[in-house]
């Protein structure tokens, strides 16, 4: 009868230290999934980024003709 008693306890054991290493396994799944969908993230604004370099640079490059053609004729105003 005690030897009985024992296995049960020895399996009730084993049982649950099976249950805590599945938790431990499931938590680390969840971290591994969040950082994957935080690098997609990540990757999704650098695609972004990377489609809208060409245009930022016409805009900058626009704005930087308006101050010159700006400041030319300020100065021929100037000279007048």
């Amino acid at each position: 009868m005690a030897d009985a008693s024992l296995d049960i306890t020895e399996q009730v054991a084993r049982v649950l230290r099976s249950n805590e290493e599945t938790q431990k396994f499931i938590a680390e799944q969840r971290k591994l999934l969040a950082e994957q969908a935080e690098h997609q993230a990540e990757g999704s604004k650098l695609e972004r980024d990377r489609a809208l370099a060409p245009w930022q640079i016409i805009v900058a490059s626009m704005a930087a003709g308006a101050a010159l053609f700006g400041a030319g004729g300020a100065f021929i105003e100037l000279l007048a």
